[in-house]
């Protein structure tokens, strides 16, 4: 038996390798510090059908499971390229024939693993998995002493973090234990079961340390199902995450001879600090693991014509003035939002076909993508890959093994059929109509919105988690393939705003929608708890001034969406002159400051934001600058104290940036790194710019 600490940059993952049994992993901590306390944990947990746990209880926990315990370690190597260094530890188990490959990457500059495991048939008869973990983990010190996050997530009631004991969850410290097998055999779960990956939850999870000053934050790379729990373990916590299984999800894989199963990555950061250290340390992995992108380093103000503007019912009409005031207002992408194909105002359960309505474009849709042009900005369009409605001509074009079945019936969900990406022929359809609104019509941003969640298909004889998986990974093949074929095109992901914000999608989409919360008032918290799960320059925020607005409530709009990729909308072509000058200038000031959104981190001045907090902060900084976006929603004027990133603040460098023009009152208190903002009663906001005093003069 060999205890080998693996050194991952500034990380060590401390494993023990035994020929005789499983791989066992203690645990994953930042330095040079000693290795976790405890006995650790199987590297990769696997379930076959009528295997069962070992032990005295089948309990609900996915641990320990008697066919890991048949793995013997084979081996291990190391791969290392520019980007990473990658550790793949082999176990085989001869009886079954089972062969297992475990892949610890850590990708270069991060304090970030990202974890994955295959799991192949070496054996001369079908092999069924009903299980397959992608990450087991522990080493996390005294459950005493440890913090539980999730958050929550529902539609237009994003990114609810919560703050758990591990007692709160459920979970109790046994000791001593009368069996020695140093668990109660509970968990807490967190599950998503359809295909929104964060149609309930976010596939975001933290423990803090409290007593050691150290922070794991993890996320599930996986645009569909997912699962992880957690379970005391020997005084500490045990976490497994995983994609589909079959217990949750209704997963399993049949592998004939010579197939291999590959898990969903899920990604962890160890960091010393907190657990906003760890979402700091996930933006630099996320950023050096997506596709890179011009958008994502110029962040172009988008105009779309949805929220709180045409909601869906768009005509050559109404757009030509909307479009000249967005250009006014600086706009450099015009999106039109769903309803431009449908010629009938109930469209939901017609779509699929995605030709422009000639009803609402008299003279051709593009007439109006020429007159966005002309304006100057790049025209966008609204389009839903995945679905056709019920009344559509579409269905009838399509084979049977186009759709998603459940007992070889189609599946339908609010008037629409799931299509199967994994079917040749809706791959080739998508292709072509994509091929069409980019190469003939000329649009250069796509919104691809998702609005039904299902559980999965039977199609092609697969369990319905299977099914899903399937497709999960064909669409991102799918992906992969639009933007060979149109590298310059913008994706912005969206499912019913916020319902699928997940890596696996970001890693390839520019951006992603955050909610479609159309109160403005309400945005301020999803605004500013976004970057725990997409960096600032992808997160996709609505900010829709009107002309009824007050100077301070508009102001608030706009600073909403400030910190993150400005999605303008609101009737912008109604305003008065200096109702628009606003816009204008909060798009100006976005415009010269936006470049520090693209490298910067984040950081919660008042720790994350509640839904209904009196006071929201958000800043994003690098070593020099830092943007702050303060929300103030009491009822009375207030002031609140906030805490800098750093605490050698120039006072002659922190700016009130916008809006300049309404009352603020700003003491900065250097030596102990806070700022102290007073505003009127809220609604009202405030975006101000500070910097170090190592830095030169502002801009």
């Amino acid at each position: 038996m060999t205890e080998t600490p693996w050194k991952a940059g500034a990380l060590a993952v401390h494993l023990v390798l035994d020929p005789a049994a499983p791989v066992r992993l203690l645990g994953i901590v930042p330095g040079d510090g000693p290795a976790p306390d405890g006995p650790g944990v199987s590297l990769v947990e696997i379930d076959c059908p009528g295997e069962g746990r070992l032990g005295n209880s089948t309990s609900e926990q996915h641990r320990p499971y008697t066919v890991t315990a048949g793995l013997r370690y084979a081996g291990h190597t190391e791969e290392s390229t520019s980007d990473s260094t990658t550790l793949w530890i082999e176990q085989r188990d001869p009886v079954r024939g089972l062969h297992v490959r475990t892949a610890l990457e850590h990708v270069t500059g991060t304090d970030v693993i990202r974890v994955r495991s295959e799991a192949g048939n070496e054996g001369r008869t079908p092999l069924t998995l009903t299980y397959v973990s992608s990450l087991s983990l522990t080493g996390f010190g005294p459950m005493d002493a440890l913090r539980l996050h999730q958050a929550p997530n529902a539609w237009t009631a994003e990114l609810r973090w919560q703050q758990l004991t591990a007692e709160q969850a459920g979970l109790v410290d046994i000791r001593p234990f009368d069996d020695g097998q140093g668990t109660a055999k509970s968990r807490h779960a967190v599950t998503v079961t359809g295909s929104w990956s964060s149609g309930g939850f976010l596939p975001v999870g933290g423990i803090e340390d409290t007593g050691r000053n150290l922070a794991w934050v993890w996320q599930v790379e996986h645009n569909g199902a997912w699962h992880w729990e957690l379970g005391d373990h020997h005084g500490s916590l045990y976490l497994q995450a995983s994609g589909p299984t079959d217990r949750e999800h209704h997963w399993r894989a049949t592998l004939a001879p010579g197939e291999s199963f590959a898990t969903v990555p899920v990604a962890i950061a160890a960091v010393t600090g907190g657990l906003a250290d760890g979402f700091r340390a996930l933006t630099g992995y996320r950023r050096a693991t997506r596709r890179p992108a011009a958008d994502l380093v110029r962040l172009p103000v988008v105009f779309n014509d949805y929220m709180n503007c045409l909601d869906g019912n768009a005509t050559e009409a109404d757009l030509a003035p909307l479009i000249d005031a967005a250009a006014a207002a600086g706009a450099e992408y015009f999106v039109l939002d769903a309803g431009w194909y449908a010629d009938e105002g109930t469209w939901w359960d017609t779509v699929g076909e995605w030709e422009p309505s000639t009803v609402r474009f008299p003279h051709g849709i593009e007439a109006t993508l020429r007159r966005i042009t002309d304006a100057g900005m790049t025209p966008g369009l609204w389009l839903e890959p995945e679905v056709v409605g019920v009344r559509s001509p579409v269905v009838d074009q399509l084979p049977p093994d186009a759709f998603f079945t459940d007992d070889g019936v189609r599946v339908q969900e609010n008037g629409r059929f799931h299509l199967d990406f994994r079917c040749a022929a809706v791959r080739e359809r998508m292709d072509r109509v994509v091929d069409r609104l980019v190469g003939d019509l000329g649009a250069g941003y796509l919104k691809l919105d998702y609005n039904i969640s299902t559980t999965g298909t039977d199609a092609r004889g697969d369990s319905v988690g299977a099914g899903l998986l399937g497709h999960n990974r064909a669409f991102l093949a799918w992906l992969d393939g639009v933007l060979a074929r149109h590298p310059a095109l913008v994706l912005e992901n969206c499912a019913s705003g916020g319902m699928r914000m997940d890596h696996a999608l970001l890693s390839r989409t520019a951006l992603q929608s955050t909610s479609d919360q159309k109160d403005h008032r309400r945005y301020a918290s999803i605004a500013a708890a976004a970057p725990t799960v997409v960096t600032p320059e992808q997160s996709a925020v609505w900010a829709y001034p009107q002309p009824e607005h007050s100077p301070e409530e508009a102001s608030f709009c706009l600073v909403n969406a400030m910190l993150g990729r400005v999605h303008l909308s609101g009737r912008i072509d109604r305003m008065e002159p200096d109702e628009a000058k606003r816009v204008r200038t909060a798009m100006d000031t976005y415009k010269r400051h936006r470049d520090l959104l693209a490298r910067g981190l984040p950081h919660w001045p008042l720790g994350l934001p509640g839904r209904h907090d009196r006071w929201t902060a958000l800043a994003v900084h690098d070593d020099h600058d830092c943007l702050l976006a303060v929300w103030h929603r009491g009822d009375t004027a207030g002031t609140v104290t906030l805490t800098l990133p750093w605490p050698d603040t120039d006072p002659a460098l922190v700016r009130v940036l916008f809006p300049e023009d309404l009352p603020t009152s700003a003491g900065l208190d250097a030596a102990a790194g806070t700022l102290r903002l007073s505003l009127p009663a809220g609604p009202s906001a405030r975006l101000v710019r500070l910097q170090r005093r190592t830095r030169g003069e502002i801009r």
